[in-house]
């Protein structure tokens, strides 16, 4: 097998292909190095051709309610009170860094997704 750049379609299809193939071979094995350098290629290759974007900061913290059975209440003391959470989660209020930390810290949101 030859391994070269991926740098169309049909260079990403053959790649994967080869993956599935090499999928079960045990590392520090040449198959196994193959594989590692094939894996690499294709997610350079995904990363640039199919960019994923960081989810809206109140769509993750929705997400995130929802996920868990979390209610408005439960959020109060990280952003700032009940009265904020609503205003935040309807957008008229902004999220702020304290209230992005605090949401980290306690439900586990990434904070790319809350600094978005």
């Amino acid at each position: 097998m030859n391994i070269k750049p991926i740098k169309n379609e049909k260079d990403y299809l053959e790649a994967l292909k080869t993956i599935d193939i090499l999928w079960n071979s045990k590392p520090n094995t040449p198959n196994g190095d193959k594989l590692d350098v094939l894996v690499t290629l294709v997610e350079a290759y995904e990363k640039k051709k199919y960019p994923i974007e960081a989810p809206d900061p109140i769509e993750a913290i929705k997400f995130r309610m929802e996920q868990m059975g979390l209610t408005q209440n439960d959020l109060a003391e990280a952003m700032g009170g009940k009265n904020r959470v609503s205003e935040v989660l309807n957008r008229k209020r902004r999220l702020t860094i304290k209230m992005a930390r605090e949401l980290h810290k306690k439900f586990n949101i990434p904070a790319e997704s809350l600094l978005a």
